[in-house]
């Protein structure tokens, strides 16, 4: 089930919002603290690389690093949007609503791994590091964010308060992006050789989570269904990962 030369690396987890302003802003930051605690549960050590706060509440975008053996191998199946239905708390009228929110997972590359980025395709900006870094932070643009121009990949970092540390951070990030996507391309390669009617993209929904009227976890791909959503929430992720790398962890090797 883990057998691919990329499965036993870290992992790059980055979650953003769908639309809908507050309501989905707040389900990534549930979402974010999900995987934190399944991080701490399964002995990864988990990093905080990026983090853009919501204007109310939640987050806008957000950037962790799993360090350990199979990270990525494992946490490659929350590849994907997962939809939250729930009385939202921040409606008076207390209604249901519907949020969601992207989760796309790469490979932490290592210096084993050579990707070569052509200087003349990205762009760098600096900013001021938001959010909870101490004041030392907020006071000098430390904060970097680099754009690869023929990808589209925009990555931030604000994990140091070294603007250099940062950029080679960010850096790192991008060439895990673009590694994903090398694999991508090969797997859906692969896919037509063998004729294989599996899609092989990350932007489909793969989870919905059910917290009115009544409450579930349905994994959309393998029919795993779970009531307890709290303990979910709380990083209990691995009856959902185990079913789907049992299902197609072993394709496209």
């Amino acid at each position: 089930m883990l057998g691919k030369d990329e499965d036993q690396l870290g992992a790059i987890l980055k979650i953003n919002p769908g639309a809908g302003g507050t309501e989905s802003a707040d389900w990534a930051e549930m979402l974010m603290r999900m995987y934190v605690r399944w991080g701490d549960r399964n002995n990864f050590t988990v990093k905080q690389l990026y983090i853009n706060p919501g204007e109310e509440a939640g987050v806008k975008s957000v950037t962790l690093e799993f360090e350990g053996e199979f990270a990525y191998g494992y946490l490659k199946s929350e590849n994907g949007v997962h939809r939250l239905i729930r009385l939202s708390p921040f409606d008076s009228a207390n209604r249901r609503h519907t949020s969601f929110a992207s989760v796309f997972v790469s490979p932490a590359i290592d210096d084993s791994i050579e990707i070569v980025i052509n200087p003349a395709d990205i762009t760098w900006e600096t900013f001021r590091s938001g959010g909870a870094g101490g004041q030392g932070v907020n006071k000098i643009e430390s904060g970097v964010r680099v754009r690869h121009l023929p990808s589209g990949i925009a990555v931030g970092n604000t994990e140091s308060r070294s603007q250099l540390i940062n950029k080679q951070n960010a850096l790192r990030i991008l060439k895990s992006h673009l590694y994903e996507i090398e694999l991508r391309k090969q797997q859906e390669e692969q896919a037509k050789i063998e004729g294989s009617k599996k899609k092989i993209e990350w932007g489909s929904q793969i989870r919905n989570y059910v917290m009115h009227p009544y409450t579930m976890v349905k994994d959309i791909r393998t029919g795993v269904e779970t009531g307890n959503v709290q303990a979910v929430l709380d990083g209990d992720l691995n009856q959902f990962i185990k079913e789907y790398l049992m299902k197609f962890g072993g394709e496209n090797k």
